[in-house]
């Protein structure tokens, strides 16, 4: 993901690389489609090619308020015509318009029959039942001719694109009312450890504050997922099977567990993991923060077991997490290059043989060039960093010393 040629991973360890890889690769295609009502797509990726229903604009328009008529009358000005009806949107004016006639028309009103102009009405005055044209545009008509926009049948939003505001729009210009979809992806979040409790709750005197489920769960709603909530499991083989139990019985397409994959003697949700079935992918990863993910994978489900430490957790759920739910929900570019050129705004160490994603200030610039200062404390534990941080400062493995200046590349966080 940085752009840089690949280099060998330390020993044991898992390239960044290779891990999006596999990750992606175990997951097997993009989940089922669906068609749903148009007001529920939102943030859905388009399952096929959507063509259009209709033709838009259905008949020639006129672009503003003032008077259909025919080129002809109005080559010599002032031009006097007989005004013989009106043409409003959603009422059109019935019959043609013959020589020295005019209708006054309205923005989107059908123009009529025989008529090759609309003068705006600032360039007329009515006398009765007399309009005056006193002058006329050389360089537009006024009239949105029948399919300026699109014709029916023509194929307009690509499958695979993510249904913003602007392509609802389009789809509903387009006269459909249902589009075809692919599934949300479900993800449950299961945080472990005796040491944890819920924000607001009483805590103990060893006890901290949850706060990875938090973000993980945001992220995963800003790419479209549904969440499913497993809570906090202790540091038993009986809480941590229940709750994969119940991940498993809500047909979560994801389960993300959080802390507990490292090495430790209560590090135990690898084992609990393992017990049930997981065909494991990898374990460990040559990155900074982040070294003790985990992914595997237990029937359907996919497992991406985060690091405990929230920075950690926050940086692996954006480079892996993010992408698996899009490829999940259908973006057929869930691995494009996420990241960009930057300006080093300080100097920079040599890097040992882990990728690090250095949190740092983003500063953007006039020239497209953003310049960007890493943090001097990057400890894995402080979110007050990762919070002020506009960016991941990308250092490839081994890569050398750059000076303030260096070109470099970044992965924005906001």
């Amino acid at each position: 993901m940085s752009g840089e040629a690949r280099k060998p991973a330390g020993a044991g360890l898992t390239s960044v690389e290779d891990a999006l890889a596999t990750i992606v690769g175990m997951a097997g295609p993009a989940l089922a489609a669906e068609t749903l009502p148009l007001a529920r797509c939102r943030g859905r990726y388009l399952a096929q090619d959507l063509a259009a229903l209709r033709t838009q604009p259905p008949f020639n328009a006129s672009a503003m308020d003032g008077y259909a008529v025919r080129d002809a009358d109005v080559a010599a000005l002032p031009a006097t015509l007989r005004v013989i009806g009106t043409s409003a949107a959603g009422h059109r004016f019935a019959g043609p318009l013959g020589a020295g006639e005019a209708v006054r028309i309205f923005t989107g009103a059908p123009v009529p029959e025989g008529a090759d102009r609309v003068v705006i009405q600032e360039d007329t005055s009515r006398d009765g039942q007399d309009v005056v044209v006193t002058a006329r545009s050389s360089s537009s008509t006024n009239i949105r001719a029948a399919g300026l926009d699109f014709s029916d049948g023509q194929r307009l939003i690509p499958a695979g694109s993510r249904l913003d505001a602007r392509l609802l729009a389009l789809a509903a210009a387009m006269g459909h009312g249902a589009l075809t979809v692919h599934r949300r992806p479900r993800v449950a979040i299961l945080a472990t450890g005796d040491e944890l409790v819920r924000p607001g709750e009483p805590m103990g005197p060893d006890q901290i504050v949850t706060s990875n489920s938090y973000a993980v769960a945001a992220m995963a709603e800003d790419e479209g997922a549904a969440v499913i909530d497993l809570g906090i499991a202790g540091d038993s083989f009986a809480a941590l099977e229940a709750a994969i139990n119940a991940a498993r019985a809500a047909e979560a397409d994801v389960l993300v567990t959080l802390g507990g994959a490292s090495v430790g003697d209560h590090d135990l949700v690898q084992s609990a993991l393992t017990a049930q079935g997981m065909e494991l992918g990898f374990w460990r990863i040559a990155m900074r923060p982040g070294k003790p993910l985990m992914h595997g994978r237990l029937g359907a489900m996919a497992i991406l077991g985060l690091p405990g430490n929230p920075v950690s957790a926050i940086v692996c759920a954006l480079l892996f997490l993010v992408p698996l739910l899009r490829h999940f929900g259908g973006d057929p570019a869930a691995l494009r290059e996420r990241s960009e050129e930057a300006e080093l705004a300080a100097d920079v160490p040599a890097n040992d043989f882990r990728q690090d994603y250095l949190r740092a200030e983003l500063i953007d610039r006039p020239d497209g060039v953003p310049l960007v200062r890493p943090f001097g404390r990057q400890d894995s534990s402080m979110l007050s960093t990762l919070a002020a941080s506009g960016a991941l400062v990308l250092r490839p493995p081994h890569a050398p010393a750059a000076k303030a200046g260096a070109r470099c590349r970044i992965m924005r966080l906001c």
